[in-house]
């Protein structure tokens, strides 16, 4: 096993950085050190001023799936104590978008990860099983909760009670991944969307990205509420008249160039 260090990779470009689990020949699978490694990562990106969007990904032929079971079963030891820190509250901390890059297998653990993420981009080859229901554990990372307001409770129940597989292709038109691509253009694809992103106003963008996530945990009525207190608020200290103006002519523009490049392309 290679060092703590090489056990999360991080590339930056630009206020984006991709973050790669690297535990390739084990499926990426979370070790007590790679846990470490990738709280301790998403701690240090959440106070990052340089790091605007993170997208999230694996090496080989996993995003991770999911907890070490044979260092839990005591077959392999532990190359490190487990932290106290928790992972979901590591990536909940981060206030910049986090877009998930699920290039593989993504299973229990690991598909309660891809849900911490803001959205998802899938490869062709990208699989998803909740196998909690096999192990005998119960989730903790918010799978329950998360999975059902995503795809609906009977789509949820069915892979969870099952344990089944999901391909990619099912995934999109359940609405849990956004995109499926072919492998070698996962990465491009989520970079674009990611520069896309750095491409708007930061302050504006954090605050819809804040308010969205409140609502989701919220009614309706509690979600316009906070909605229309973030909208008076942001309007007195951050919104200004020739901020507004100044990018006016940028977004037309970006909106010119999509529909040049939706033509050139053709109907699909």
């Amino acid at each position: 096993m290679g060092n703590q260090e090489n056990l999360v990779l991080l590339e930056k470009d630009r206020g984006v950085t991709t973050v790669t689990f690297n535990r390739p020949e084990a499926l990426n699978a979370l070790s007590a050190a790679l846990r470490n490694r990738i709280t301790e990562t998403f701690l240090e990106l959440s106070i990052d001023a340089a790091t605007e969007v993170i997208i999230l990904t694996g090496a080989g032929r996993a995003f991770t799936v999911g907890l070490d079971l044979k260092e839990l079963g005591g077959e392999i030891k532990a190359q490190a104590p487990m932290s106290d820190r928790d992972l979901s509250e590591a990536m909940k901390a981060c206030r910049q978008p986090i877009i998930g890059a699920i290039n593989g297998f993504a299973i229990t653990g690991g598909f309660e990860i891809a849900l911490m993420c803001d959205f998802l981009i899938a490869s062709t080859e990208a699989r998803f099983a909740d196998t909690h229901a096999r192990v005998g554990v119960v989730p903790g990372w918010g799978l329950s909760q998360r999975l059902p307001r995503l795809i609906g409770i009977n789509r949820a129940k069915e892979l969870s009670l099952t344990g089944n597989y999901l391909d990619a292709e099912t995934a999109r038109n359940w609405g849990l991944v956004n995109r499926v691509v072919p492998p070698d253009a996962l990465l491009d694809t989520c970079r674009d969307l990611a520069r896309d992103i750095v491409s708007t106003e930061i302050k504006t963008r954090n605050e819809i990205k804040r308010i969205m996530d409140e609502g989701w945990e919220a009614t309706l009525g509690n979600g316009l509420d906070i909605e229309l207190a973030a909208n008076r608020e942001h309007s007195r200290t951050e919104v200004r008249a020739e901020k507004v103006a100044s990018r006016r002519s940028e977004i037309q523009a970006r909106g010119r160039e999509q529909s040049s490049s939706s033509r050139a392309r053709g109907p699909v």
